[in-house]
């Protein structure tokens, strides 16, 4: 496999306007995103900016930042414009996308998602974790995912369905959805292609479309829940979760 990472990145977000540039110790968010992109040592990463500010914003970092229309319906679409510009011959095979608010999203799980998509032999694959507060279940917000397990492996398997509210009925224990996507690039391509499924526009849900156009996706569950900023207070968690990550390593 020939993995690349594709961030996505623009500037109208409904409930925390700008924030690819919001100030996160001294640097922009979507660099935070970059580094975590880079270290994690599977391919190129590029940028999918939405806007020339963010393009900006990484001068002198040496990213690889390609320009996509602003009003693209989804980060799918603007990894997939992305992409598609900068690899017109093909030659990455896998594409991982990476959110542009998860400036402390590690490394370690986007190993593990390529390992999966190999393992269980899907066309996409994505991530997993255990609902710890039970006040989540019942939370529009969290999207939760159905999963057969693996016979291998209880940690992995395929995804059944995913929703907003609590599914599968009477599980003990609920999975709650992280927002990463490794796609096989034959799978992207089918999936920006598509229309929106009937299910996708009910739930408001994307990856029920992959589900609908019978492409399988993994899922790996993991034993944490990588931040996503959405709100103020999102951003100071994350800069107080950079902040420890930095005295540790120092």
């Amino acid at each position: 496999m020939k993995p690349v990472v594709v961030i996505p990145a623009r500037m109208d977000s409904s409930r925390l306007p700008g924030k690819p540039l919001a100030d996160i110790h001294g640097e922009p968010m979507i660099r935070h995103v970059l580094r975590r992109g880079v270290e994690a040592g599977l391919g190129p990463v590029l940028i999918a900016a939405g806007d020339q500010v963010i393009a900006d914003a990484l001068v002198g970092t040496g990213a690889n930042v390609i320009l996509t229309e602003t009003d693209l319906a989804s980060g799918s679409d603007r990894c997939h414009a992305a992409l598609s510009s900068f690899d017109p011959d093909r030659i990455y095979d896998v594409v991982v996308n990476l959110q542009g608010d998860m400036p402390t999203f590690s490394p370690l799980l986007l190993r593990k998602a390529i390992s999966v998509l190999e393992t269980l032999n899907v066309d996409i694959v994505t991530l997993a974790t255990p609902v710890s507060d039970p006040s989540e279940a019942e939370r529009t917000a969290v999207v939760k995912v159905a999963v057969e397990p693996s016979k291998e492996d209880s940690l992995m398997g395929r995804a059944i369905y995913f929703s907003r509210s609590p599914v599968p009925h009477g599980a003990r224990n609920l999975l709650h959805h992280i927002g990463l996507y490794v796609y096989r690039r034959d799978a992207l391509d089918r999936f920006v292609a598509a229309q929106p499924s009937q299910l996708e526009r009910l739930e408001k849900l994307e990856q029920l479309r992959a589900l609908a156009l019978g492409l399988t996706i993994g899922v790996a569950v993991v034993d944490t829940l990588p931040l996503g900023v959405d709100t103020h207070d999102d951003l100071e968690e994350a800069r107080r979760r950079l902040a420890l990550s930095a005295q540790r390593t120092s």
